[in-house]
């Protein structure tokens, strides 16, 4: 935020510096998830680098480097280094995928007490390049009535999300001995990429949103909540009728998956540009609440965008005055 250089603040999918006396800017996030790492090292690198590009794609750039701080326990244990290398060969094989080079980096051993070491922990710093400014796009929704959409596929990925922790009950340690990670497709990833790249250098999109933690139901949520000097605004989700589960379909974590809206009179020049992509439109913005209904059935959520935003700001601040009252 220094010398007027910043062009989103953090709180977006990544922030975003100007680069001045040009069009240009540089977006930067970090990535990382010792959760998914500790069930499969390999994979849940892959993911924590194909989420970090993603993010930065979100705001409408590409992908250019990649930097990290890898976090593991005592490398003298078989099953540190093994995680450790596992980590490297899923990192390598996500960035050649991505073309996004490791410029730089460091690594942090030993990081344990008593015997106990933390989760292995890759964390990514992506940086990306916007060629223009004024092509910028940031997660939330804007105006009433436009189309919001998904690009990228729906899968059965709940095993080890933060809905199965959360809601039902599974600790860290019963998810790493029995869970298991999304399954990485680079090449559908990166073509969802290159396909939000797209809409963007044509300015047609309205708002971008990685789909990742709490599945698409928390994405959808998050575009309706206010940010960044931007006003809430509901919105109407109608998800077709699926073989899959409804809590997967709202809360599952599959990768590869962008929450966009724009306005519906662009909707021929989006598909036109889509292409092959997966692409499905599932609602509208509207006013100021939130619902979601799967196939013709009554909505499943519906609430005020107020209320919903209150929990989400204030989550912390009730769970800590609940354990004061509990204690008492």
């Amino acid at each position: 935020m220094v010398r007027t250089n910043t062009a989103i603040l953090p709180g977006a999918d990544a922030a975003v510096i100007r680069i001045k006396e040009t069009r240009r800017a540089i977006a930067m996030c970090l990535d990382g998830n010792g959760k998914f790492v500790a069930i499969d090292p390999r994979r849940g690198a892959k993911l924590a680098v194909a989420e970090a590009a993603r993010n930065v794609v979100c705001v409408g750039a590409k992908p250019i480097a990649v930097t990290n701080c890898l976090n593991f326990a005592s490398p003298e244990r078989p099953e540190v280094m093994w995680s450790f290398s596992e980590v490297i060969d899923g990192m390598k094989e996500a960035c050649e995928a991505f073309e996004t080079p490791v410029v730089s980096g460091n690594v942090s051993f030993y990081n344990e007490t008593d015997g106990r070491g933390i989760l292995p922990t890759p964390t990514i710093g992506m940086v990306g390049l916007i060629e223009d400014t004024r092509r910028i796009i940031t997660h939330g929704f804007k105006n009433e009535g436009d189309v919001i959409a998904v690009l990228g596929i729906t899968k059965d990925d709940l095993a080890a999300s933060e809905y199965a922790q959360t809601v039902l009950g599974y600790s860290t340690e019963e998810l790493i001995a029995g869970g298991s990670v999304p399954n990485m497709d680079l090449e559908l990833e990166k073509l969802v990429q290159d396909t939000l790249l797209k809409l963007a250098d044509e300015m047609l999109l309205n708002s971008a949103h990685d789909c990742s933690d709490g599945g698409l139901a928390v994405t959808v949520a998050e575009c309706c909540f206010s940010s960044l000097g931007r006003e809430a605004i509901g919105a109407d989700i109608k998800l077709g009728a699926s073989n899959l589960p409804n809590e997967t379909l709202l809360f599952g974590e599959s990768p590869s998956r962008i929450v966009i809206s724009f306005a519906a009179e662009n909707l021929e020049k989006v598909k036109a540009i889509v292409n092959d992509c997966p692409f499905e439109m599932i609602g509208r913005t509207s006013r100021d609440r939130l619902s979601f209904s799967i196939g013709d059935s009554k909505p499943i959520v519906d609430a005020a965008v107020a209320d919903l935003e209150s929990l989400w700001k204030n989550s912390l601040k009730n769970r800590l005055e609940t354990s004061e009252k509990t204690e008492k």
